[in-house]
């Protein structure tokens, strides 16, 4: 019989293997991408386990699916297997007083370029940063790439998927953190920022930058002065200089 699997880098493609990979709980999972008029009672089945495991799942054409993956030979049915375990939110602020330190975290809205948060997560490595929280949808999670990318430090950071930034922000104040938003319209340059209390740092994307809502949720929120004419950093230069920005007031208070 035929092996209906196909693996292409980062990808695990064709219904049997990406459906029995859920069921066995073995592999983690940040998307699924099915294609538009695939149906069926196996479909079904593995729409209501991806769900079950908060699976994101995209519903695309064909064609764009066979660009991603590499081929046509995946049954309209390929998942992006993340390249390590997620941690949890509770988890990173665990670690942090394992460490005897208030917590330092990264959130990350919307980053969907590999590049940049294999970048992010090598300085945060770097600087001792806690953990990374990352969305579950519209942003790229661990893949193969992203942890090439931070060349292995994906290894030693604990990075925490969660379905609403919103939600997490909310969580993390109950919990006596501190929410710094980066934004170009920031009240206060990031070098005037106090980082030596508990705090979570928000990076947005380069073209959105972070939400609105998120900023709005801030309890502060810095910029970083530019004389350029472009008036966007890349969000891994932009993560690096506040990341080590606060290493440097946290080493004083060490």
């Amino acid at each position: 019989m035929k092996d209906d699997r196909v693996q292409r880098g980062e990808f695990l493609t064709g219904l049997n293997p990406v459906l029995e990979a859920i069921k066995m709980g073995e592999r983690s999972f940040d998307r699924i991408y099915i294609a538009k008029g695939r149906g069926g009672p196996r479909i079904d089945e593995l729409i209501k386990l991806a769900r079950e495991r908060d699976i994101h799942i995209r519903f695309e054409q064909r064609e764009i699916i066979d660009k991603l993956v590499g081929t046509a030979n995946h049954q309209g049915i390929a998942g992006v297997v993340s390249a390590k375990e997620y941690a949890t939110v509770d988890k990173i602020l665990k670690i942090a007083k394992e460490r005897n330190e208030q917590p330092f975290i990264i959130i990350l809205d919307g980053i969907d370029n590999p590049q940049n948060l294999g970048g992010i997560i090598r300085s945060a490595e770097a600087a001792g940063v806690h953990g990374i929280i990352i969305p579950e949808r519209r942003a790229v999670g661990v893949t193969d790439a992203v942890a090439k990318s931070s060349a292995g430090a994906v290894e030693y950071v604990a990075v925490a998927k969660v379905g609403n930034i919103n939600n997490t922000i909310a969580e993390l104040k109950e919990k006596g953190i501190w929410i710094v938003g980066v934004d170009m319209k920031g009240e206060k340059r990031y070098y005037e920022m106090d980082y030596k209390m508990p705090i979570a740092v928000i990076i947005g994307s380069e073209g959105e930058g972070v939400k609105p809502l998120v900023i709005k949720n801030c309890d502060f929120v810095v910029s970083i002065p530019q004389k350029g004419k472009i008036n966007s950093l890349n969000a891994s230069v932009a993560a690096g200089i506040i990341i080590f920005e606060a290493l440097k007031s946290r080493t004083k208070l060490a």
